[in-house]
């Protein structure tokens, strides 16, 4: 073989050795790709189901919201559970005897509701559950006034608003006044209050309307007023099945009846009473016997007016008798009253407070003196049965 054979040979070796060389190389390389394709793929895959077996055995406690890069709670696997009304103390506020007289219109007329009672009484009333009086006269501008009656009390409806900034909620309207104008009179007081919002017990169109009981929910509880009056001039005044008027109680039979009605459909009942003697500054032995009654019947407090003048306080069975609170709003002048303040707890355990008050220039206010506060419970104490008075007001049956 010559020498230029043997170089073709070689060359073809070489060369075929060479491209062997580049195919097995580009061989292995190409099953490297693969087996680390798969591999990220297997690892992906696990990923995913591990991803998903997450979110259906709990959510996380958080997820990232991808525009704002922020972490926020995560929605919840389960709807929260409703809220339930808190049980919170039932605070109640009570005064005596209205009567918006000419003085006391004229004062609101051009200073408002702060010019006839102040602020700190204001507040109390509006903070209460609710606030209840008793309506010593009719809202109207109609009717013919009694005759052989000493005094009779009628007052512009328009004034209703004065119960309404007082945040007055509910009034009795059973009393020696609410007819002083006849049933035309007080129908015009029923409608008065109806659209002014505010409620009322003791008188009504009929005698079945008069022996309503209002029940009004508070804080998860019922509780449920009524009124009568001891007091009326003539028998027509009485609500009949035909004709309007008010309920009373000389014959305590129907009131009776409707304190055990209420005891059944509420948790705790209030009756408000006009009765006594004007004043006087104790009670006759018909209302303490009265009281009883009512209290046995199903009554957990019971609350007075009429005299004009305060009268003792007392506990029967550990219910709370508050005979008179005297008069709140009335004339220009009223040298001594109070007003009630009541808080039931959550297991309707009445805490009781009776606030010293006066008016002067028509305007009712809290005593403030430390002295004449302490003069006050000195002689509520003379005047009320087997009870104390707390420098604070509160009232507390002694053992």
């Amino acid at each position: 073989m010559s020498k230029k054979k043997m170089y073709r040979l070689l060359a073809f070796v070489l060369i075929t050795f060479s491209l062997l060389a580049v195919v097995l190389c580009y061989e292995i390389k190409i099953y490297s790709w693969g087996r680390e394709g798969r591999n990220n793929s297997i690892e992906g895959d696990v990923a995913s189901v591990s991803g998903q077996a997450g979110n259906v055995t709990a959510a996380p406690d958080k997820v990232k919201d991808n525009e704002k890069g922020t972490e926020e709670p995560a929605p919840s696997a389960t709807p929260a559970p409703a809220d339930t009304e808190e049980e919170k103390d039932i605070n109640l506020f009570f005064a005596g005897d209205i009567y918006l007289s000419d003085a006391v219109a004229g004062i609101y007329k051009k200073q408002g509701i702060e010019g006839i009672v102040d602020n700190k009484l204001l507040a109390a009333m509006k903070d209460a559950d609710i606030a209840m009086v008793n309506q010593e006269f009719t809202f109207s501008n109609r009717g013919k006034a009694a005759e052989d009656k000493q005094y009779t009390f009628r007052v512009n409806p328009d004034y209703v608003t004065a119960f309404q900034d007082m945040g007055i909620d509910i009034v009795t309207l059973a009393n020696n006044h609410s007819m002083d104008f006849g049933t035309t009179a007080l129908k015009d007081s029923f409608s008065t209050l109806s659209a002014a919002g505010i409620s009322y017990v003791g008188a009504g169109n009929n005698l079945s309307e008069a022996r309503n009981i209002h029940y009004a929910k508070e804080h998860g509880k019922t509780l449920a007023f009524l009124a009568a009056s001891r007091v009326i001039p003539v028998p027509e005044w009485n609500a009949t099945g035909s004709k309007a008027g008010m309920l009373t109680t000389y014959d305590p039979a129907f009131l009776l009846e409707d304190i055990k009605t209420a005891k059944e459909n509420s948790d705790y009942v209030i009756v408000y009473l006009h009765w006594g003697i004007e004043r006087d500054e104790k009670p006759k032995d018909y209302q303490r016997n009265l009281a009883r009654q009512y209290i046995d019947a199903g009554a957990d407090m019971v609350i007075g007016s009429h005299p004009h003048v305060l009268q003792g306080v007392e506990y029967y069975n550990g219910k709370p008798i508050i005979y008179s609170l005297g008069n709140y709003i009335f004339y220009s002048n009223i040298k001594s009253t109070a007003v009630l303040k009541v808080t039931l707890d959550e297991k309707l355990d009445a805490k009781i407070q009776l606030l010293p008050a006066y008016a002067a220039n028509g305007k009712t206010q809290l005593i403030d003196n430390p002295e004449k506060i302490r003069e006050f419970y000195e002689y509520m104490k003379s005047i009320s049965f087997d009870v104390s008075f707390e420098e604070s007001g509160y009232v507390m049956a002694r053992q």
